[in-house]
């Protein structure tokens, strides 16, 4: 087989088969493995190049004109006004160095939410060799034969060849209705896109199986096309990201209004000659800017993102971090996320008794027409030789194994060559049937639930292998096998056949098929429960979010996993989706509004919809699971949509905020309280960032309210070192920290509390910005009066007393250095005690102090440095009180943290008032107690 040099826009995908197939040098059976990497050497990766999909000049200017840096430029022109052009030009490069670090920062965080598409990797089905093949998308090449099954994703453009498919062209037309396409159907006329036997890339199947050859990748796709026409990339800010800007804007106006009332109070009252008034404002200004906020906010969300990947849940976008934390209600799915979605066949009834699930060496006749039915109405592969191993639906790899254990060939050799027809598993109707050839004659093959396949039974296989007709006893006989199963928690299926005459056409349409079918047996399979989900459960329930079970799953199987793992008794109530159907929207409101947990069992993608909304619409923050196409709707509706990255379908991938690695409802607990995590760490560098305007600020205050009489206490360099030099490590490292002990044992936070709000306010700016600022003044009046200082004496450059007052500000300086530590290991809790989460137990913020440490040294003590902060060692007795300040300042918030918890009932720890945390919901502390 030799490349085609023709080039790929050329082939006309309408041509008669058999020439588009000669075109592309390809044939039915697909390419082998060489001729494909050959042709991707040519043709390139099948995949949409991006250009200019960042505008990176708008996301840079926007680091300039965020509220807080307008702040620093007014603060800086102030200063150009006032003649100290030494103290503008100082100011303008903290604003360049804290944008370029924002950026840069901002930057790492989209790589690092981009990068979590190798998490989940686009794979394409092919024949290669002759042999199905998962190879990556980006390898397909024109002439490949593509697989497509329900649920996948279209990967290129490509011509049927046989078989038919529903697929949603949505992503191309706008047409909400699924499309049918089928080999069958062929156009010549028209626009390509109507094509009735041509599926396009970035399309997705909604039902049905065909086979495909590729005409054109990459680039040159419809998809691509389009893409080509319209790049762009969105930056979407998370309501997180919204709030706290609100709240820059607050400090802002804040900020500029202090300057606008102090400005002439010092001026005209304190009497302060106006560049020394001027220098005052800007004081108040830059003090009262936290320069690393928001960047550090953008990178705590970030870290949580790349912490949830490492544990299996990838988040898609960060805004959905914050969301997590304060879900309310989990939707989940029974099969393979509650349980390990690991079938096996415990027990197999038959009318003439149960059969044995493992090797039989003299089956019977019953056991082999019902092991063969299994064997050919099925799409999986196994091979007895592996028989750990499968491929496909675990439910059919289950029949399958048990098929084999009963004699059957459950070769797909054998399975393909003999089949005439499938009507593939439709939701709706919960059934499946082919058409095949076995022993000369023609049978219809179906199985599905036990209760659909009974409606369409009128026979049941006796003794001999023989059909007779299905009485009443025989029908009370097999609900009593089906109801003893399913309280054990097993999964049923309904296998049966039907004999069509010799000379019967076959079946084109699925009621001609199945109907009048003879009852072969009702196979029941165990999917037991994860090991970890009980204690999940636990863990939800401590921390009031409710779990709801939807599953289509029989109502009494759902039951049993669900008490099993802790999230029903014997008093949940079960519905059934018809149940749902005939209620009201009032009798479902009612029904969800009591807080219980509920079962909803049977149920078609419109209940999980339905039920997303009603849940919603009463203050929920819902978190709902799928892995199905029809799951789309429910997972874009829901506040978090969880996908399955193992069982899950392309398009409930793509609908999704969340795709769990592993398909492990644990994952989905985890990721909340790292969620809960991530936003107490932003309140918890919040608390720190701002609990240094206090101490910043009052020394500017003093200085203007006593006219002039008492020399400035800190510089505007100075703060500019502690805001930009000591300060943003640890800031840094507090988004690390650990999860405070009792933090899944709080309620769920509402979704209109704010990030920052009174209670949060009064305990930084108040008590450890408070005690702060004592102790800062204190070690500045001391070391102004020991050095000889009486209130009114001059300390400028050229009076004796000017090397006196650089030692007392050194000091100043110094001390809120020390309280910024003393303030670092109280902002760890909100309110449980340190030593409950270990002193030495964020080493990534004892790094941090350390440099803090060291940067405040060489400021002190470095010549250089010296002359440009303005600074002197104080005398050693002095600094070395400053060992006791960190002591004062987190002794105090522990004190005050103490008296919290002693006026807190227990269970409700967190949702303390006083702590800025949230008020709990109405009943939320006697749920919890409850559980």
């Amino acid at each position: 087989m030799t490349l085609d040099s023709e080039p790929v826009e050329a082939r006309d995908p309408r041509e008669p088969l058999t020439r588009l197939l000669r075109d592309l040098r390809t044939k039915p059976e697909g390419l082998s493995g060489r001729e494909a990497a050959r042709r991707l050497v040519v043709y390139g990766p099948n995949e949409l190049s991006r250009r200019g999909h960042r505008d990176w000049p708008r996301q840079l200017l926007r680091q300039f004109t965020h509220p807080l840096a307008l702040l620093l430029w007014l603060a800086a022109g102030l200063a150009f006004v006032s003649g100290t052009a030494v103290l503008g030009y100082a100011i303008i490069a903290v604003i360049v160095v804290n944008a370029g670090l924002a950026f840069v920062q901002e930057q790492q965080a989209e790589r690092a939410v981009e990068a979590l598409a190798a998490y989940l990797p686009a794979t394409a089905t092919v024949l290669r060799d002759t042999v199905r093949t998962t190879v990556p998308a980006r390898e397909l090449v024109p002439g490949d034969v593509l697989l497509v099954e329900e649920g996948d994703r279209v990967s290129a453009d490509a011509r049927l060849i046989d078989g038919g498919v529903e697929v949603d062209l949505s992503t191309l037309t706008g047409e909400s209705l699924p499309s049918y396409r089928s080999a069958a159907l062929t156009d010549l006329r028209g626009p390509l896109l109507d094509a009735r036997d041509l599926v396009f890339s970035g399309t997705n199947c909604t039902g049905g199986e065909a086979r495909a050859v590729v005409f054109t990748t990459g680039m040159h796709t419809e998809l691509g096309r389009i893409a080509a026409l319209s790049q762009r990339v969105e930056h979407e800010e998370s309501p997180l990201e919204r709030q706290v800007k609100r709240a820059a804007w607050l400090i802002a106006a804040v900020a500029v209004g202090a300057g606008a009332v102090f400005l002439p109070l010092g001026a005209l009252v304190a009497g302060l000659p106006l560049p020394e008034a001027f220098n005052f404002a800007i004081g108040l200004l830059v003090a009262n800017v936290p320069e690393g906020l928001l960047p550090t906010i953008t990178l705590a969300l970030a870290v949580g993102v790349r912490v949830l990947a490492r544990g299996g849940a990838v988040v898609k976008r960060l805004s959905a971090v914050e969301t997590l934390g304060s879900t309310t209600v989990i939707c989940t799915d029974k099969t393979g996320t509650l349980t390990r979605n690991r079938m096996a066949v415990t027990d197999i009834w038959t009318p003439t008794g149960s059969l044995p699930t493992g090797a039989s060496r003299d089956p019977g006749p019953v056991a082999v027409a019902l092991a063969q039915a299994m064997a050919a109405c099925s799409n999986a592969e196994f091979d007895p030789q592996q028989p750990d191993d499968g491929a496909g639906d675990p439910t059919e790899v289950a029949l399958l194994r048990a098929a084999s254990s009963l004699g059957a060939d459950v070769a797909v050799r054998l399975r393909t060559a003999n089949r005439l027809r499938q009507f593939h598993f439709d939701p709706a109707l919960r059934t499946m049937s082919t058409v095949d050839k076995a022993e000369g004659r023609l049978f219809v093959h179906a199985k599905g639930a036990p209760e659909e396949m009974l409606a369409k039974t009128t026979a049941i296989i006796d003794s001999e292998g023989e059909a007779r007709t299905l009485t009443d006893d025989d029908r009370a006989a097999v609900n009593a096998a089906i109801a003893t199963y399913a309280h054990r928690g097993l999964r049923l299926l309904a296998v049966a056949r039907r004999a069509l005459p010799d000379d019967a056409p076959v079946p084109e349409r699925r009621e001609d098929a199945e109907r009048d079918l003879v009852l072969l047996g009702v196979v029941a399979m165990f999917d037991p429960p994860r090991p970890e989900v009980a204690e999940a459960v636990a863990r939800c329930h401590t921390a009031g979010i409710r779990l709801v079970v939807v599953t289509g799953d029989h109502a009494l199987t759902a039951a049993e996993i669900a008490r099993q793992v802790g999230i029903a008794d014997a008093d949940t109530p079960v519905l059934t989706g018809a149940e749902l159907e005939k209620m009201s929207e009032a009798d479902l409101d009612r029904t969800l509004r009591d807080g219980k947990e509920l079962i909803f069992a049977r149920s078609s993608p419109e209940v999980k919809l339905r039920i997303a909304d009603a849940l919603r619409a009463q203050g929920n923050v819902v978190a709902m699971t799928g892995d199905g196409v029809n799951d789309a709707p429910a997972l874009r509706r829901a506040d978090i949509g969880v996908a399955m990255g193992v069982a899950g379908t392309d398009i409930a991938r793509e609908a999704s905020t969340m795709v769990l690695i592993d398909d492990n409802f644990a994952t989905i607990v985890t990721a909340v309280e790292a969620g809960r995590r991530v936003y107490d760490n932003v309140r918890k560098f919040i608390v720190y960032i701002f609990a240094h305007a206090t101490p910043e600020v009052v020394p500017f205050l003093v200085f203007a309210l006593s006219g002039g009489a008492i020399p400035l206490p800190l510089t505007v360099l100075q703060i500019l070192a502690i805001d930009l030099g000591t300060e943003t490590l640890p800031a840094l490292a507090l988004g690390r920290e650990p999860a405070e002990p009792g933090l899944m044992e709080r309620p769920p936070r509402r979704r209109t509390d704010n990030v920052i709000n009174a209670p949060m306010l009064g305990r930084a700016w108040g008590l450890l910005g408070g005690v702060s600022a004592v102790l800062v003044l204190s070690g500045f009046f001391l070391t102004l009066t020991d050095g000889g200082w009486s209130p009114g004496d001059p300390v400028g450059p050229e009076t004796s007393l000017h090397p006196v007052w650089e030692q007392a500000t050194t000091m100043t300086f110094l001390g809120i250095v020390a309280c910024q530590i003393g303030t670092c290991f109280a902002s760890r809790t909100q309110y449980a005690s340190l030593r409950s989460i270990g002193v030495l137990s964020n080493r990534l913020l004892l790094w941090g102090i350390a440099f803090e440490i060291a940067f405040a040294a060489a400021v002190v003590s470095l010549p250089p440095l010296q002359r440009i902060f303005g600074t002197a060692v104080p005398p050693a007795g002095h600094m070395a009180l400053l060992l006791l300040f960190p002591l004062v300042v987190w002794g105090a918030d522990e004190l005050w943290r103490l008296r919290q918890r002693s006026r807190t009932k227990p269970g409700v720890i967190a949702t303390a008032p006083a702590l800025g945390s949230q008020t709990p919901r109405p009943g939320a502390s006697s749920e919890i107690s409850g559980r």
